[in-house]
């Protein structure tokens, strides 16, 4: 058994990110969830199941090993757990996770449509947010498809019929990408309520791309 005193920082970052997906409009209610893959590489701190979030104090988040295995804490893990270990155990790159049912990335989700460069910000996704196609909420299914719509090209993906999955170095990143991602949506949605939105070239995209791999203080 895990001793619960470990990855302090990791479910503290979980519990802080949750509230924060809460407050930024990117969920309604004990939707969407967040994890972090602990130091050590093979435990992950993800938000507990049907639980506010303003509820969720470190030491009440659950850890899970790769496999979804819970190991610590009172609560039962999110019951998109498998969707997290997926991306967890196809990706080394990725150390967070936030799944979202934020608006406007919801309405193109439920057209099946994918959200194009049509503003910048889409790079902090890739050249576009792509849609996974349906699979059950909380399946095994949904997880292989997210990861399999990324692949290593994405950082983001719309969830037909339910939201979006962002990932990052770590759950911070993975949030931020969330909220470009919603940003860039509603744009898109603003601009062909209008007219027809100027989408960016591939190859101005990858610039950005990598442009936003040193953006920032470090």
């Amino acid at each position: 058994m895990t001793d619960e005193l470990q990855y302090g920082t990791d479910r503290r970052t979980v519990s802080d990110l949750g509230r924060a997906m809460l407050e930024q409009g990117l969920t309604k209610g004990t939707g969407g969830n967040v994890s972090q893959r602990c130091t050590d590489g093979e435990t992950v701190a993800i938000s507990p199941s049907g639980v506010p979030y303003e509820d969720v104090t470190p030491e009440r988040v659950p850890l899970v090993t790769l496999d979804g295995d819970r190991v610590a804490g009172d609560l039962d893990a999110s019951s998109e757990t498998p969707m997290h270990a997926t991306i967890y155990r196809r990706r080394e790159d990725v150390g967070g996770i936030v799944h979202t049912h934020s608006p406007y990335a919801s309405t193109f989700a439920s057209l099946g449509d994918p959200i194009p460069a049509s503003h910048y910000l889409v790079a902090f996704a890739g050249d576009r947010v792509p849609v996974a196609g349906y699979e059950k909420p909380g399946s095994e299914e949904l997880g292989d498809l997210a990861a399999e719509t990324m692949g290593t090209d994405y950082d983001a993906c719309l969830l037909q019929n339910h939201g979006t999955i962002a990932v990052g170095e770590t759950a911070e990143a993975a949030l931020e990408v969330s909220m470009m991602v919603e940003y860039c949506a509603r744009i898109h949605y603003q601009a062909i309520s209008v007219g027809d939105p100027i989408v960016l070239p591939d190859e101005e995209v990858d610039r950005l791309r990598s442009m936003f791999e040193s953006y920032g203080q470090h």
